[in-house]
């Protein structure tokens, strides 16, 4: 018997099959608030967290550990296949420049927007909360341990780390520096440009490896919607509406300022480039909304190459600009964010910034926004600018606490800007495919007529 006919039945039972994907997680953002604030209504500690709070964490992490076990090898067979692409583009050495002319472009402004507002609002001179005793005992993120942490002490940057629990039992733990990996990816990539003809079969490997890894992220990014849930329903639990309020200047500046960037700057260079505005965030809004909920930029890597090819750029130029726009070109992370909380932790705690200061705010954001590496958070950047400054690292420990709530915006203007720049390139370059960019008339032109 034949079951043809019998598919559009099934699929219409379905009801997740009629709701877009973006809806879907719209609807967990609301369902993660409610029973985020019910969870926190039952009461519980950190150490005795009730059963609503324990759930949605589990749910939250576990969903952001997929993501992250599959972080070593897209980056690595990512950027591998990355630079060999280049081989099919033209004048590629010119677009590679290009490329990273405009990321330096947008940080500089972004990072200007965040001193503005910091200087305007000075957040934190005004905030009601008691100085941390303690520094941050982290890693302090100076440019030394930046540059020593650019050189791979193994191929696959695999790092194990000893600590002792509280019954006084050695554990070791293994993770991935993605930093490290990075570097050999390129190493490799560029080596197999280099070989030329006889690098093909590694090539041809690396690319169904590529694909592989991409099919299986792609089923951890449907969950979206559920990890949803427990991710913003976990920051409610936690912290609560009131556990703003303390920071909220600072909270308010940093939203201001993402808000400026993605609804002002973007739009902005858009039009002057002669670039749809409605078009342009019609099509990435799957890969803006993916970024908010799973605070990730190398988690929505697949999807923000997708929405950038559907923007009408080369699928050669993407596939190179998109992976090194998730590792290095972060507007949120790494220019919004620092400026700001560099002027929050020098006011805090009575520190007056010079001119040279500000000038080495806006270096460290335009120069060293790789050393976020696409990873959630931006602990490593914010301690990297801060030891710069030689401001107190206790400010850390201090933001740490509002942190989830603002890498949630954070995430969401990276990836956006990590679309931006290939379009505005591809168009310069005149590359850009106007029928792949107009392919859906719902939402308008890419390309002003």
């Amino acid at each position: 018997m034949s079951t043809t006919s019998d598919a559009p039945v099934r699929a219409s039972r379905n009801p997740l099959r009629r709701i877009p994907f973006g809806a879907q997680v719209l609807i967990g953002l609301v369902l993660g608030v409610a029973l985020g604030a019910l969870a926190r209504s039952m009461g519980g500690t950190e150490t005795d967290p009730n059963w609503l709070t324990t759930t949605l964490d589990t749910i939250g992490s576990t969903f952001v550990t997929l993501l992250k076990t599959l972080v070593p090898p897209l980056i690595l067979l990512a950027i591998i296949t990355s630079i060999a692409n280049l081989r099919q583009v033209t004048d590629a050495a010119r677009l590679a420049w290009r490329t990273l002319l405009w990321f330096a472009i947008t940080a500089l402004i972004s990072v200007g927007i965040g001193i503005t507002i910091g200087l305007i609002t000075n957040p934190g001179a005004r905030a009601d909360v008691a100085a941390p005793t303690e520094d941050y005992s982290g890693s302090t993120g100076s440019w030394l341990d930046f540059l020593q942490g650019l050189v791979p002490v193994n191929i696959v940057g695999l790092q194990a780390r000893t600590s002792t629990g509280d019954s006084g039992a050695l554990s070791t733990s293994l993770s991935f520096n993605v930093l490290q990996l990075l570097v050999v990816a390129i190493a490799i990539g560029v080596a197999a440009l280099k070989v030329g003809d006889k690098a093909e079969p590694f090539l041809s490997v690396a690319r169904s490896g590529l694909s592989i890894v991409q099919t299986v992220l792609w089923w951890v990014i449907r969950l979206a919607p559920i990890g949803t849930v427990g991710l913003l329903g976990t920051a409610v639990a936690s912290y609560g509406w009131n556990a703003l309020a303390p920071l909220g200047v600072f909270v308010i500046d940093v939203y201001v300022g993402l808000a400026l960037v993605i609804f002002v700057l973007y739009p902005i260079l858009l039009k002057v480039h002669g670039l749809g505005v409605r078009a342009f965030f019609a099509t990435v809004w799957p890969a803006t909304s993916l970024a908010f909920v799973s605070r990730s930029s190398i988690g929505t890597l697949p999807v923000t190459q997708r929405v950038t090819e559907d923007l009408g750029v080369p699928r050669s130029y993407a596939s190179f600009a998109v992976p090194l726009g998730a590792t290095t070109k972060m507007d949120g992370c790494a220019a919004i964010y620092p400026a700001l909380a560099a002027i929050f932790v020098a006011g805090f705690f009575g520190v007056d910034l010079s001119v040279l200061d500000y000038v080495l705010i806006a270096f460290v954001s335009v120069v060293g926004s790789a050393a976020t590496a696409g990873l959630t958070g931006a602990t490593v950047m914010l301690t990297l600018t801060l030891s710069t400054l030689g401001l107190p690292l206790a400010g850390v420990g201090l933001l740490l606490a509002i942190d989830p709530i603002l890498d949630m915006g954070r995430t969401a203007v990276n990836v956006t800007g990590q679309a931006l720049v290939p379009a505005i390139v591809a168009k310069r370059e005149k590359i850009l495919d106007r029928s792949r960019s107009g392919a859906t008339a719902a939402r308008g032109e890419l390309v002003d007529a």
